[in-house]
């Protein structure tokens, strides 16, 4: 007993899972793809549909028709899909319309075009004129028809109105905008834009007055006289001028009436319907398939997944505002390449290194937005409403050149602030030098300006360069100041400790006499003239500051550095010759030396 209740069990589980699984897979039928919002005035799309067109790893192509409500748009699909009534898309015989938005039949026409295997979609759309609609939600619709299409079929009962050539401008519009461009700069190649779709003007009725399609089309498109300038013929007549940019891409076709009782079509077979309605149905599937092309944008055929996010671009482009617009549609399709020329730029421009003199920086600025310019003029959808587009990108590069203009000016200021300080340091090392030495202050004054001037760049290289004169100025005086009286007392000290270094270590009087006459000179000369200022413009002192910095500065030796050393040097040998170099050698020496000996050593004694 519990076995038959699970084996029952089981079996319903089985049962809804494969009808679940039929369900998904079961798209031989028609889904709607775009709905309208409960305003009836915008669009929203619907998952059902999508799911259909994303399964498709193939290139797309869609195939829609517009027209009049109860015009037999429906019909006119299954008619071209060779689909029944009852099995393909929803026919409506009241006065309401049977499709709401658009809708997709889920299993596309495999066709191979230019040996290209192509998934052609179906698409019915919500006629347009009938009860309880705004002219918005009409215009959407159409817009998005002839947008989303690689074919547009524009199905119109017995003739051509005013009110149906009005209602292409949209198209006139798009075909300036994307087409024309495509026209007019082939050299581009087709990765530029997209073609828009093709028209092919229906018009069903039994008979054209002796003319052909084309001749009553054309006829229809001649400009309508407007002697009273009304400003509404004068629009119909423009689209009438636009509608040649179009060229060849547009057609036209007549289909005759299938048979007198429309409402009975559904229930009717071939053999049934008027022959010649039937000859001209099987030609007009061949001149569809003959123009049908995948929808390519930017150079690549979509797939379904493409074409799914090709459809959303669309509808937040046609819902924005309050009436659809090419420029919004262009808007939203030059975004992305936008971003890409936006961050071309920033890349070209965050590769430089900072900082730069400001001459540089706008150069590099100008050579890099003049290349983000030009990939936008070769990539940019439309023609007109893409100048909005240029000047957002325009707007969008200058936001970014003020960053960098910031950020050279900060790292000009660090840099050039570094390089002050390190030469404010030297200043202040040259003040305090153990040796005083004007050649060595002049060095490395010298040094610290042309490192300075090679280095600091930017625009803060005026303001410190300001800077940098007062507080070089101010040094090189404090130095000069300095450096007379420092050297002065030099020299007054050498002097003593020579008198003794010659008296009691060396024993050279000359030695000893030259440093007295050097300390007489120093101390008599500023107290006969008062101060030691007056010592500075003495000929002889010029002498001595030569000599001194002959000795205590020169390329090759820098006695401020080698000072000590040397003086250890000096005091090691002078203490090995007073300890060891006397005994062995004895006193040689050329000039006179103290006799250290007492006089009365080496007299004879008298008694």
């Amino acid at each position: 007993m519990e076995i038959s209740i699970w084996v029952s069990v089981l079996s319903v589980l089985l049962c809804f899972f494969a009808s679940g699984s039929l369900s998904i897979d079961d798209f031989h039928q028609a889904f709607p793809i775009v709905e309208p919002d409960p305003g009836h005035t915008k669009l929203r799309l619907s998952s059902e549909g999508l799911g259909a067109i994303s399964r498709i790893t193939t290139p797309i192509a869609a195939v829609a028709v517009i027209g009049p409500y109860r015009s037999g748009k429906s019909f006119l699909l299954n008619q071209l899909l060779s689909l029944s009534c009852y099995e393909g898309f929803g026919v409506g015989h009241m006065r309401d319309t049977k499709t709401k938005g658009i809708w997709v039949w889920g299993t596309p026409l495999e066709m191979d075009i230019d040996g290209v295997k192509t998934s052609v979609f179906y698409l019915d759309t919500e006629g347009f004129e009938s009860v309880g609609k705004s002219n918005v939600y009409d215009d959407r619709i159409f817009a998005l028809a002839t947008v989303m299409s690689s074919v547009l079929i524009y199905n119109l009962p017995e003739t051509i109105r005013e009110a149906d050539i009005s209602r292409l401008s949209f198209a006139v519009e798009l075909a300036e905008e994307f087409y024309g461009r495509f026209a007019f700069m082939p050299y581009l190649g087709q990765d530029v834009a997209f073609e828009p779709a093709k028209l092919l003007w229906l018009i069903q009725r039994d008979f054209l007055q002796g003319k052909s399609v084309k001749e009553v089309v054309d006829e229809a498109l001649q400009h309508v006289p407007n002697t009273d300038g009304n400003k509404n013929i004068d629009q119909v007549n423009q689209i009438r001028d636009s509608l040649a940019i179009m060229g060849d891409n547009s057609t036209a076709f007549s289909l005759p009436q299938p048979h007198l009782m429309r409402t009975k079509l559904c229930d009717m077979k071939d053999d049934e319907l008027d022959p010649t309605y039937v000859k001209q149905r099987e030609q007009l599937k061949k001149l569809v398939a003959s123009i049908i092309r995948p929808k390519i944008v930017q150079g690549k055929p979509l797939n379904g997944k493409e074409f799914v996010s090709f459809l959303e671009q669309i509808l937040e482009a046609l819902n924005k505002g309050e009436i659809p617009s090419t420029g919004s549609l262009v808007e939203v399709f030059n975004k992305g390449i936008l971003e890409r020329c936006l961050k071309l730029y920033s890349e070209r421009i965050g590769k430089i290194g900072l900082p730069l003199s400001e001459e540089s920086l706008q150069g590099a600025h100008e050579r890099f937005r003049e290349e983000a310019m030009k990939a936008f003029d070769e990539q940019h959808f439309g023609r007109h409403h893409a100048k909005q587009s240029v000047i957002k990108l325009d707007e969008d590069i200058k936001e970014v050149y003020k960053n960098v203009i910031m950020a050279n000016e900060y790292q000009s200021a660090k840099l050039c602030e570094a390089l002050y300080t390190r030469c404010e340091d030297k200043m202040d090392q040259l003040q305090v030098l153990r040796l005083p030495s004007m050649a060595k202050f002049n060095a490395g004054f010298l040094q610290c300006n042309q490192s300075f001037e090679q280095e600091c760049v930017g625009p803060s290289k005026e303001n410190y360069e300001q800077r940098m004169m007062k507080m070089m100025g101010k040094s090189r005086s404090l130095f000069i100041k300095e450096y007379n009286h420092r050297l002065f007392n030099w020299l007054v000290a050498f002097s003593l400790v020579m008198v003794v270094v010659g008296r009691f270590i060396i024993k050279f009087i000359l030695i000893e006499l030259a440093a007295w006459v050097l300390f007489i000179f120093l101390e008599t000369y500023t107290r006969m003239f008062w101060t030691a200022e007056s010592l500075y413009y003495n000929p002889v002192w010029h002498f001595i500051i030569a000599t001194w910095e002959t000795l205590v500065y020169s390329p090759i030796l820098d006695l401020d550095r080698w000072a000590i050393p040397i003086g250890c040097l000096l005091s090691i040998w002078v203490l090995y010759w007073r300890c060891c170099g006397r005994r062995k050698h004895g006193s040689r020496w050329l000039l006179p030396l103290y006799n250290t000996h007492k006089s009365g050593s080496n007299r004879p004694r008298s008694d």
